[in-house]
């Protein structure tokens, strides 16, 4: 087939190396587009993944993940409410993700400073077109509960680093959080995402107390809607993955490992889009839970005996996907009691009700 990706994400990047030649699905002609001119193409929002996890997709485009890895996390202190608790890490860490996907593109046919806003604007020239966008550029705008958090994040360089390893801290409304992710030789990517527009507020007061020299600048909103709230994934010719169809982890915005995920769904069905659907909406369906449980925490409404069994899912599933997510929530002394948290989670919310 000729196939058209649109967008040199993470997703983008990995079809295009999977669609060329390098996977089972067999050899296309793939064309890519990037938006951004090749000198001011960038990886924006943090860094972080686990490296248990995506070592496979970078094994499949014949790359070490090793090679990548700029820090590898011990513990994540997460500040909530006043309340400091820490997190033990299991494969947490960042990585120079700007590197790993431009190892992924090596080779590829890749159109940069190309603005594709519409089928048309390929020319019928394809018979399949990908909207790997992100901002699902191709595909027609979501009509009922979307939600968009504004982000924007700073690599900032330190002479003397306030944290050695993760940091999190949970805005007071609920309503977003700041990350202080560590790069190595004394950088730090330090960002914070509000749904109340709060975020540059928040890092302001970040580098009042810290300091540090600001080197790059980068944002863009963070889809947190799942799947099954960004239908319709397909039209005509074009396709959704990733982040265009919602496969981000609400409760904590990350993507990088979902939209790989996603990706390799749709190397499994070209040849059945329906099906590809299907299993979008099967696979990513807990994304859905934990969208219910985080819409009202947004809000300020929720309510411990009103959520109960929302929290209890959510719970139990980052107990039992502990790797997935590279950090553990266990019963010790030093890791994250998960009622104690959420009964914290509960009682912030209940001060800024609406």
């Amino acid at each position: 087939m000729k196939i058209a990706v649109v967008g040199m994400g993470v997703s983008g990047s990995y079809l295009s190396n999977q669609l060329s030649g390098n996977s089972g699905s067999g050899a296309h002609q793939v064309t890519s587009f990037e938006r951004y001119p090749k000198k001011k193409y960038q990886c924006v929002c943090a860094w972080g993944t686990s490296k248990h996890y995506i070592s496979r997709y970078a094994e499949k485009c014949g790359l070490n993940f090793d090679q990548y890895i700029l820090h590898e996390g011990g513990r994540m202190l997460v500040s909530i409410g006043g309340t400091e608790v820490e997190a033990p890490l299991c494969g947490l860490v960042t990585f120079d993700k700007h590197r790993f996907l431009h190892d992924m593109q090596r080779g590829q046919k890749i159109r940069f400073g190309s603005f594709i806003r519409s089928e048309e604007d390929l020319n019928g020239r394809y018979d399949l077109i990908i909207d790997a966008t992100g901002l699902r550029t191709l595909l027609p705008r979501i009509q009922q509960r979307e939600v968009m958090i504004p982000c924007v994040q700073y690599t900032v360089k330190y002479q003397d680093p306030p944290f050695d390893d993760f940091y999190v801290e949970i805005l007071e409304d609920m309503s977003g959080y700041l990350w202080y992710f560590p790069l190595g030789n004394g950088r730090a990517h330090v960002g914070a995402g509000d749904l109340n527009h709060g975020h540059q507020a928040i890092l302001q007061r970040f580098f009042d107390r810290y300091g540090g020299e600001k080197e790059e600048f980068g944002g863009k909103p963070v889809r947190i809607c799942p799947p099954r709230y960004c239908q319709p994934f397909r039209l005509g010719k074009v396709v959704g993955v990733g982040e265009s169809i919602g496969t981000v982890f609400p409760l904590l915005g990350e993507g990088i490992i979902p939209t790989l995920q996603c990706s390799d769904l749709l190397l499994s069905h070209l040849d059945d889009l329906d099906r590809y659907c299907s299993e979008v909406l099967s696979q990513f369906s807990f994304y859905g839970t934990a969208y219910n449980f985080l819409e009202p925490l947004l809000r300020g409404e929720i309510n411990l005996l009103d959520h109960a069994s929302l929290s209890l899912a959510v719970l139990m599933h980052m107990r039992a996907n502990e790797t997935r997510y590279g950090f553990r929530m266990g019963l010790s002394g030093l890791s994250i009691e998960p009622l104690s948290f959420i009964n914290q989670m509960m009682r912030t919310a209940n001060k800024v009700r609406i």
